[in-house]
C-alpha cells in the first residue's frame, strides 16, 4: 500500500511538472489525498480546487475547466465559435498564420477584423501595430481608407511602431501588452527567427492575461513552432461569392472578403477547416457552407487587349491628350521625409 501510495504522488508530480511546463494549471488537476499543492503564482489564474467559481475559470485543456462566457471574442461564425469553445481568448496571445508572403493581405485583413469585433464591443481604444522594416517592406501598410469602410477603424485609432530588430520589437509588444489604455496590440512578424520561443511568446501571454487585453501575433511564411499561445489559426485568402441583389447573384461581380481559416493549435478544440465572409456592414464574420461556392464568371465576349492594326477591326484612335497639373500635389520642397511611415502608403491587399 505504501509502495502504490508513492507511486501515485510521483505520477501526480510528473503530470503537475508537464501542465506547469504547458500552462494548463496544475492546481485544477485532481489530487490524491495528501499529495502536495503548489503555490500560487497569481490570484488570477492559479486557484485551489476548493476556491473555483465561475469567475476565476480561465482557458484549459478539454475537460479542465470551463471558461466563463465574456472570456472570449466571439467572432459570429457559429461552427469555428463553437470548435473554439465560444471564441478566441480575450486576455490571451492568439497566433494567426500566413503560409507565405502573398497571404499577408489575408491574415492583416483578418486581424483588422477581430480588431473591429473588439473595438464594437467596448471602448473605442487605439491599437497598436508592431512589426520589423523587413515585414513592412515586404507586406506594406494597411490602406486608411479601407480601414474605416470595411472595419469601422478611424486611421488615427491604429499606431504603427516600426522596430529595426525583432529584439526592439518584442520589447515594444511586451510593454504594450500591460497597457490597458490598448484595445489590441498586433506583432507581425516574418519567418521563423530563432528569439520568437517559448520563452518570448510565454512573456507575450503573461502581459496580455494581466492586462486582460489580446495580443495577435501575425506569422508571415513561417513555420509552425511551440509558442505558449492557447490558439493557432492558419488564414489564406478563398474566393469571393458574387455579389447578392435583390434579383439573385450578379454574374462576374466581387462579394465580400472571405478567408479560409484552419485550427492549427487549440486546448480546447480539435483541427478543422472553416470558410468566413466578412460582413463589412454587420461588422461580423459569416461562415460559408459547402454548398455556397463561388460560381464561376460567365466567358467575356469583349477582348482584353485590343486588335493589331493590321487586323479587321483597327482599335480607334486615340483622342487629345492633355496634361493637367495634379490637385493638392505637394511642392518640391514638402515632400517627406524618408522615416515617415503614413498608413496610407504602400497599402496591401486585405481579404
Amino acid at each position: 500500500m505504501a509502495t502504490s501510495a508513492v507511486a501515485r504522488e510521483t505520477v501526480f508530480a510528473l503530470r503537475r511538472q508537464i501542465a506547469k511546463i504547458e500552462g494548463t494549471l496544475p492546481e485544477r488537476l485532481q489530487a490524491p489525498a495528501g499529495a502536495p499543492v503548489d503555490a500560487p503564482r497569481n490570484p488570477t489564474a492559479d486557484v485551489t480546487p476548493k476556491n473555483i467559481t465561475p469567475k476565476n475559470l480561465t482557458i484549459v485543456r478539454r475537460g479542465l475547466a470551463v471558461a466563463p462566457p465574456d472570456a472570449f471574442l466571439r467572432t459570429g461564425a457559429e461552427g469555428l465559435d463553437t470548435a473554439l469553445g465560444g471564441g478566441l481568448p480575450k486576455a490571451a496571445l492568439s497566433e494567426i498564420h500566413g503560409a507565405a508572403t502573398r497571404d499577408a493581405g489575408a491574415v492583416a485583413g483578418f486581424a483588422l477584423s477581430l480588431v473591429s469585433l473588439i473595438l464594437k464591443q467596448g471602448p473605442r481604444l487605439p491599437v497598436l501595430w508592431i512589426g520589423t522594416a523587413e515585414i513592412f517592406r515586404e507586406a506594406g501598410f494597411p490602406y486608411a481608407i479601407g480601414l474605416h469602410r470595411l472595419f469601422g477603424i478611424e486611421p488615427e485609432q491604429l499606431l504603427f511602431s516600426e522596430a529595426p530588430r525583432l529584439l526592439d520589437a518584442l520589447w515594444t509588444a511586451e510593454e504594450a501588452a500591460r497597457m490597458t489604455a490598448l484595445a489590441a496590440v498586433i506583432l507581425e512578424i516574418r519567418g521563423s527567427p530563432q528569439r520568437l520561443d517559448l520563452t518570448a511568446t510565454r512573456r507575450l501571454h503573461a502581459r496580455a492575461q494581466s492586462a486582460g487585453r489580446p495580443v495577435f501575433l501575425l506569422r508571415q511564411a513561417g513555420e509552425p513552432e511551440p509558442t505558449a499561445a492557447p490558439v493557432r489559426l492558419v488564414l489564406s485568402a478563398a474566393p469571393s461569392a458574387p455579389r447578392q441583389t435583390i434579383a439573385g447573384p450578379l454574374a462576374g461581380s466581387i462579394g465580400r472578403p472571405a478567408f479560409t481559416v484552419s485550427i492549427g493549435k487549440s486546448r480546447t478544440a480539435l483541427p478543422g477547416q472553416f470558410t468566413l465572409e466578412w460582413n463589412p456592414d454587420e461588422r461580423s464574420f459569416e461562415e460559408r457552407r459547402a454548398g455556397e461556392r463561388r460560381q464561376e464568371p460567365a466567358a467575356n465576349p469583349v477582348p482584353v487587349v485590343s486588335a493589331s492594326r493590321r487586323g479587321k477591326d483597327p482599335a480607334p484612335a486615340s483622342g487629345a491628350v492633355l496634361a493637367f497639373a495634379a490637385v493638392g500635389s505637394p511642392a518640391a520642397g514638402d515632400q517627406p521625409s524618408p522615416g515617415e511611415r503614413a498608413a496610407h502608403r504602400r497599402p496591401r491587399r486585405a481579404g
